[in-house]
């Protein structure tokens, strides 16, 4: 009854906002009720003004009600609810306070950065708790009571299950970021074992890029008369980012990306494979060909993973190869191009995979290759953003010009990918120190002489 009556409501807001000038829109964080030293933390953060879903959503909030955020990749959600809650707890400070899940581990952290920076000034304290990191290190951290907990579900009914002295009980918030995501990967189990042992009496934000039938039976369960605050209810990709496509035969795709990345230099990629496999034999290929490649997917350890990132992060390299493991919700401000060389089977992950260029009002370029196999998928895609792209200019007798070069990339990547499965991931399985990639390069060097002679 609740979704129904907030359905309801929808309209009739929306009714009541279109003859308002625009003069009157919140102009501030201050106007939006945020308190003085929140407001002072989002200006160190360089967060000048309050993006749409948090002038939409932060106010709400501030008055307890229980909000469902739909807002497009890339547009502040982690803003509209770290806020509010922080906001809450200054009023009545707690520990275990609030609880943020996500879907990935590398979106976890990221957030607990954010509610850190938010409340470095206020002394907030922040877990984040997920997998291939020591259960017992995480045990003791949250012995100490944090403020915030940010969780991926399994890792988190673990620690309920399994840790002593540690429950949920005075839980006041509950926030779920990308709600979609989270049911997708099939944690719905786990999600209704941690809405059992936390309080009915709490405030729940519900933030998702796309609203599926499993998430509206979540709100159903999950949230008390909800407020909807939807900036996009059309699936849409940001104004500022350039799409295209290149049509292609599937057995020469290394070389169009090889062609790309030279095209295109000076730029920072993301370029998402379909498998982990895939990414890495694309990253060895390409660190044969000399280019600053490093791969991120979800047979790395955790802490190579975050390695990876940072590297990518801190501009030491300018390939990021990854598969969807990254194509939500990572910040990474300075991605120029991202390639889509595998095309995604699910449309919805061609909007996720897109906003990680264009964000913030930047501008940005995606290319999505699409092989003789892809037709239909892309056509999916294309209905799904309800545009039409342009096709990528390019010159083909070029691209042909590299082939050979590839090929010989292509065998070596696929000699190191074999050696990497024989040693079973004993030594690094990605080892991307600058010794690796010199031991590589004489590897290299070495055979050609060899074949020369």
């Amino acid at each position: 009854m609740a979704a129904g009556e907030e359905e309801a409501s929808a309209p009739e807001q929306e009714q009541e906002q279109e003859p308002e000038p625009a003069a009157e829109e919140p102009r501030s964080f201050k106007d939006l009720g945020v308190t003085d030293v929140l407001c002072e933390a989002c200006d160190q953060l360089g967060w000048k003004v309050p993006t749409k879903i948090q002038i939409e959503a932060i106010p709400v909030a501030l008055q307890g009600r229980d909000v469902i955020g739909l807002a497009e990749t890339g547009s502040g959600k982690t803003g509209a609810f770290a806020l509010p809650i922080l906001q809450a707890l200054l009023e009545t400070p707690q520990r275990l306070f609030a609880l943020v899940l996500t879907p990935t581990r590398e979106l976890a952290f990221q957030i607990s950065e954010q509610f850190e920076a938010l409340g470095s000034s206020i002394g907030v304290q922040s877990t984040v708790i997920v997998g291939g990191i020591d259960t017992m290190s995480q045990s003791l951290a949250l012995a100490k009571k944090p403020h915030v907990i940010i969780a991926t579900p399994g890792r988190l009914v673990d620690h309920l299950e399994n840790t002593k002295g540690f429950n949920l009980r005075a839980l006041k918030f509950l926030v779920m970021d990308e709600a979609d995501r989270i049911l997708n990967m099939d944690f719905e189990t786990e999600v209704d074992k941690i809405l059992k042992v936390i309080p009915r009496d709490r405030k729940t934000f519900l933030f998702s890029a796309t609203m599926t039938k499993k998430v509206q039976k979540l709100q159903r369960a999950a949230l008390k008369n909800p407020v909807k605050c939807a900036v996009s209810s059309k699936y849409q990709t940001v104004e500022k980012l350039q799409q295209y496509y290149i049509f292609i035969p599937s057995k020469f795709k290394d070389s169009y990306l090889v062609y790309i990345l030279n095209e295109l230099a000076g730029n920072s990629f993301m370029v998402f494979c379909s498998t982990c496999n895939n990414t890495q034999r694309t990253a060895l290929l390409l660190r044969n060909l000399g280019f600053t490649a490093i791969p991120l997917h979800g047979q790395m350890s955790q802490n190579k993973r975050l390695g990876s990132l940072n590297k990518f992060k801190a501009k030491a390299r300018s390939i990021l190869l990854a598969t969807d493991v990254a194509s939500r919700g990572l910040d990474i401000p300075h991605v120029d191009v991202v390639i889509n060389f595998d095309i995604p089977t699910h449309s919805k992950d061609y909007i996720h995979r897109v906003g990680r260029t264009a964000r913030a009002g930047r501008s940005g370029k995606s290319i999505t290759f699409v092989t003789q196999y892809d037709v239909e998928l892309f056509q999916r895609i294309e209905h799904l953003i309800g545009k039409k792209l342009p096709a990528f200019p390019m010159q083909e007798e070029e691209v042909m010009m590299l082939t050979e070069r590839v090929a010989e990339a292509q065998r070596f990547a696929r000699m190191e990918l074999r050696e990497q499965g024989e040693k079973k991931r004993s030594r690094n399985d990605d080892d991307d120190t600058e010794e690796a990639i010199g031991v590589r390069n004489k590897v290299a060097g070495g055979k050609k002489k060899k074949r020369k002679a």
